[in-house]
This record gives structure tokens, sequence and C-alpha cells, in this order.
């Protein structure tokens, strides 16, 4: 028998993290059905919300955040300084076209960063004392499999809207080749093909986040709290946004502006913003769906 009062070091918990994965990795190929209902039966209630809500879930995500800020900043510093990494890479001249993709392209993927986040909150809600080490407490939720799923579908989307703004920028300044960051900047917002590369890339741009948010937004979050497949809580985060399409659109938007408002200076501002989003995210989706 194991003694309970043994303090295990580093390299003894993140074996049990990793024993704790692996087994949750290998249902992942069930992950998809073994969960759900038939096909005929109800997806999960989605209550109707008010633009009004919106204030409150930020309150709770700060609440969240002021709760917990030195463990959530530890965990989530890692997420600006990839940010960081991925721009300095960006900045050669043959790199110029995607370093918006990358730095917008962060929302595509920020749902899989915030699901530690979503963790934490879940367990303040119930009471239970915590730390930044229980982030990784997702690896124990009974639909793992399909969270990392969920999350390999995102890595995608994100890697085709690099592929999508790349050939959006090769149709229109492609042709003109970069010799420094000056020219591309006059080229980019004074010639017609420049604007043309913005519109077209912003309205694309925002095609993809739609997509992400429409599919995400309470899916994550449901894979942690339920003990559901993945197409359950895919179909109740569409439910909920096509319920609330307001409420939701003016969520998306203030996702879009706190993420550009966390960019400056050097994404350095996400190490706040990221968190508090994320908190606020747990928090609507309670709202959304009932218990």
């Amino acid at each position: 028998m194991a003694d309970r009062d043994h303090i295990r070091n580093p390299v003894e918990w993140s074996m049990d993290q990793l024993k704790t994965a692996g087994h949750a990795l290998g249902e992942t190929g069930h992950a998809l059905t073994r969960h759900d209902a038939p096909a005929s039966a109800p997806l999960p209630a989605v209550r109707r919300i008010e633009v009004a809500d919106l204030k409150e879930v930020l309150i709770q995500g700060l609440a969240d955040f002021g709760a917990y800020r030195t463990d959530v900043i530890f965990v989530c510093i890692i997420y600006p300084i990839a940010g960081l990494i991925l721009a300095r890479l960006a900045f050669g001249y043959y790199m110029l076209p995607l370093l918006f993709p990358l730095a917008s392209g962060f929302a595509l993927i920020g749902p899989i960063a915030a699901v530690g986040l979503y963790e934490m909150s879940r367990r303040r809600e119930q009471g239970v004392e915590i730390s930044w080490a229980d982030a990784f407490g997702v690896v124990r939720a009974p639909a793992f499999g399909a969270i990392v799923i969920l999350g390999l579908i995102l890595l995608a989307i994100f890697l085709l809207w690099l592929v999508t703004a790349y050939t959006i920028y090769q149709a229109t300044l492609g042709q003109e080749g970069i010799v420094s960051f000056t020219a591309f900047y006059r080229d980019v917002f004074t010639t017609g093909a420049g604007w043309a590369l913005i519109v077209v890339g912003v309205g694309v741009g925002f095609l993809f986040a739609v997509l992400v948010l429409t599919i995400s937004v309470i899916s994550f979050p449901m894979l942690l709290d339920r003990d559901v497949g993945l197409f359950t809580a895919v179909a109740t985060s569409i439910h909920a946004v096509v319920a609330n399409p307001v409420p939701m659109a003016v969520w998306g938007m203030i996702v879009a502006g706190g993420l550009l408002l966390g960019s400056l200076p050097a994404l350095l501002g996400l190490i706040v913003v990221m968190p508090v989003l994320g908190h606020a995210t747990w928090h609507l989706y309670r709202k959304l769906v009932p218990r």
C-alpha cells in the first residue's frame, strides 16, 4: 500500500501525469461516439442569455484571476512566450506576409491554451483548494480523448488559415517580392493590391474565427464538465451560438478586442488577457448550459 504521507518529487508527479494521460489517450479512438446518446436523443438544454450577462461573466472571470493570479500567470506565460518566438521567426522578409496571420491566428488556438484555465475555474467553483498544477487535471477528464481530438481539429484549422492567408498574399502582392519592411508596409497600405489583401484577408479570417467560436466556445468546457462525446459537445456549442446570435457575436468581439489589446506590447498583455478570458469562458458555459 502506498504511503499517503509520502511527498512526491517532480519526477514522480510528472510520471503520474503521463500515466494518466496515456490511459486517456488510449481511449481516444472511442471519444467520438462512446459517450454519446443515440442520434435521436435531444442535446443538453441551452439557455437564452442577454448581452448584459456578459458583464457578469467577465466579472466572474476577473474574480477567478484575482483569486489565483500568480498560479494562472505561471500557466499562461507559456502563451505569450510562444507568440514572441513565432513573431521573431516571422520577421524575416520572406515571412513578413505571415506575421499578421500568425498573430491573429492565436484566436483560433486560444481555446486549446485555455483548457487548463477552465479546469481551475471548475475546481474553484467546487470549493476545492487549487494550485497551478491542477490545470493539468484535464488529463483526468472522462472525455479527455475528445478534448485531444478537438484540439487537433483547431490546430488543423489554424494551419489551414495560414495556408489560406499566404495564398491570398500570393494572389495580390506576391508577384512584387519583398525587398524591405518599409517597402512591404508601403505596398500593403498604399496600393490597390495591398488593400485587396487587407479586405479579403480580414474577411476570410473573420469566417475562420466564427467557425472556431461556434464549435469550441461551449464544447471544451462541456467535455471537462460532463462525460459526453465530441459530437454532443460540438453540437451543443453550435446550438448555443445559434440560439444566442447577438450575445455570442458580442462575445466574439470581446475576445478579439481583448486579444488585440493583449498583443500590445509584444504580446505581454496576453499574460493577463488570456486567463481572464479563459476563466470567463467557463462562466459563460455555466450561463448557457444548465447543470
